[in-house]
């Protein structure tokens, strides 16, 4: 719990880039936002922050803009949310799962916040563990004689291989279970991390006989009770897993995909029409599309939908859950991220790690 010394302040005329910058000071997932007297006026969390890139807010809009888009939704609880700066820890994680979220504010009297409570440390780990999967079977022959005698996710990028920097990322964010996935050059993976000790996780191995595709393998993991963290083992990004998690249970979700921000400059000038007519033209326009970012995570049973012993890809998985009714939302990626795809992004990610 963090007192009034320490908490994560912002105005409504700070900028939303300010409010990110907070957030990630702080380390909490949100910001408070305070009037002239101190008194609070609401609060901005990173969930709210990542809905506000899905809806277009830009990051130089001010926090206010946040708060008027919170002001036009329909709330299911208090807004904002508080409790006097008295109240017992059981009755502030009872709130805190009630309404689905991980930080209350702690007001005095006077309605000034002084505290700022947190679940991270309220509960156990063990209660809100992940376990992940990592896809690393791919034969990455876009990389050419680079991949010849070394399995794609085992490339070194700065100056630790791809794989082991996931894996640490994992163990950094409290996910100590994780499966790999393996098909091309399995061996050399499996000597390189073992059982998973050495790196501070437990590791397992699914090796795949033919490649299964982005999903395939997934039914081949065994069942369990946590959410499943699935993401592809070619990709370097300081993606926030706990965010991701959170996100995750805010919405209900089934699975969460995340999404990067992906522009492309057209090369012609594009028709506006309406109808045969046209009503203007646009010059070489810059299109801004969000696209998979190959990150995922799924509630326990969605893994069960897959397949067994058939290629299929996440993006059938994800059609299918959407014909079924379940629940798929998108979780923008506003940390690095980049895909290794060819030799021009693995050069592009030697450089970011010499940074």
């Amino acid at each position: 719990m963090n007192s009034d010394k320490n908490l994560p302040l912002v105005t409504p005329d700070s900028s939303v880039r300010a409010a990110v910058q907070a957030i990630d000071e702080h380390g909490q997932g949100i910001v408070l936002v305070v009037d002239g007297q101190g008194q609070l006026l609401g609060t901005v969390t990173d969930g709210d922050v990542r809905r506000a890139m899905l809806a277009g807010v830009a990051l130089d809009a001010q926090v206010a803009v946040l708060l008027e888009r919170q002001g036009e939704q329909e709330h299911d609880r208090p807004y904002p949310l508080t409790a006097p700066q008295s109240t017992p820890a059981d009755e502030l994680v009872a709130t805190m799962r009630r309404y689905k979220v991980r930080q209350i504010p702690l007001i005095d009297d006077g309605g000034a916040p002084v505290a700022l409570a947190l679940l991270d440390d309220l509960v156990s780990l063990e209660e809100r563990s992940v376990r992940a999967v990592v896809m690393a079977g791919g034969y990455g022959t876009r990389l050419g004689p680079l991949t010849a005698d070394t399995p794609k996710p085992m490339l070194p990028v700065g100056d630790r291989p791809l794989l082991e920097q996931i894996v640490g990322q994992l163990r950094d964010a409290g996910i100590h279970r994780v499966q790999l996935t393996t098909h091309y050059r399995a061996g050399e993976i499996a000597q390189h991390f073992g059982d998973g000790s050495e790196f501070g996780v437990q590791i397992s191995y699914v090796d795949e006989d033919t490649p299964l595709g982005t999903a395939g393998s997934l039914a081949l993991i065994e069942p369990g009770d946590e959410p499943v963290l699935v993401m592809n083992g070619d990709i370097v990004t300081r993606i926030d897993f706990a965010a991701m998690h959170s996100f995750h249970e805010e919405h209900s979700a089934d699975m969460t995909v995340a999404l990067t921000v992906y522009e492309t400059k057209v090369a012609y000038g594009v028709a506006e029409l309406d109808g045969v007519l046209i009503r203007g033209l646009r010059e070489k326009p810059l299109v801004r599309a969000f696209a998979n970012a190959g990150v995922y995570l799924l509630s326990p049973d969605v893994c069960g939908l897959v397949p067994r012993g058939e290629r299929y890809d996440m993006t059938s998985l994800i059609e299918r859950l959407i014909a079924d009714g379940r629940r798929v939302v998108g979780f923008p990626i506003r940390e690095y991220w980049l895909d290794i795809g060819d030799l021009e992004t693995y050069e592009q990610a030697q450089r970011d790690a010499g940074r």
